[in-house]
């Protein structure tokens, strides 16, 4: 059978689709010794290598729920970082995120070795909802809620945010829902209105919740929680 060298690794749980390409594009990926193009496909038996180290195609598909603490970076490539995820998630298989959080952020990743679940979780027009509760150095008012839930024009990456729905939990406490996920965004959206946030903590993503797992644990989604999430998944493929 042959696939695409994107789907391929995508499969193998080395990175998304897209991630993939750009593994691809920066001449990372051979395929029987030969530098990748993304045009190419592999087929039964070839060699496919990432950096040198040879890559196999997993078939059993692994997510797994994570609470990233705070001071954690995301992005494993970022040599500046003094505290990778590589650092704290401890899994025997290799999984990837999908969504991540900025390095101040805690709370809820997603990770996974099925780079279609992380394309399709990923993709902004499906709208997947991703809710947070943040607290901020102001107290919160009526005006600040409506004007969150409408949306706020971000100047920096000239857009308007999509509506969402915010609820105020607290003096300095709300709680949002998003359906979009734009680079540090709720952070950029308190800030347009004069708001600073102290504390922000994602604590669901679709159907899945954080729970009570503490700082640094994960969980393995199974069951009805699992299909839950992919029907979820494909069905925002079929609208």
């Amino acid at each position: 059978m042959e696939v695409r060298i994107n789907k391929y690794l995508a499969d193998a749980g080395v990175a998304s689709r897209r991630q993939a390409d750009k593994l691809v594009e920066s001449g990372q990926v051979t395929i029987n010794g030969v530098v990748a193009k993304n045009a190419d496909r592999v087929c039964d038996g070839d060699v496919v290598c990432v950096k040198n180290k040879q890559i196999f195609k997993q078939e059993e598909k692994h997510v797994v729920a994570f609470y990233k603490p705070e001071g954690v970076t995301c992005t494993k490539q970022d040599k500046y970082a003094k505290v990778t995820i590589d650092d704290v998630f401890r899994y025997p298989l290799r999984l990837n995120y999908a969504g991540r959080l900025d390095k101040d952020s805690k709370g809820l990743l997603i990770m996974t070795n099925d780079g279609e679940l992380i394309d399709r979780m990923m993709r902004a027009r499906n709208g997947h909802e991703k809710e947070y509760v943040v607290k901020v150095n102001e107290r919160i008012t009526d005006d600040f809620i409506s004007k969150m839930s409408e949306g706020v024009f971000l100047e920096e990456l000239e857009v308007k945010t999509r509506p969402c729905r915010v609820t105020k939990v607290g003096d300095h406490t709300f709680r949002i829902i998003l359906t979009q996920g734009l680079n540090r965004q709720i952070r950029r959206m308190c800030a347009s209105l004069g708001y600073k946030v102290v504390s922000l903590m994602r604590v669901r993503v679709m159907n899945i919740e954080l729970g009570d797992l503490k700082p640094g644990a994960y969980r393995r989604i199974s069951g009805e929680e699992l299909n839950e999430l992919y029907r979820l998944a494909h069905k925002s493929e079929e609208l």
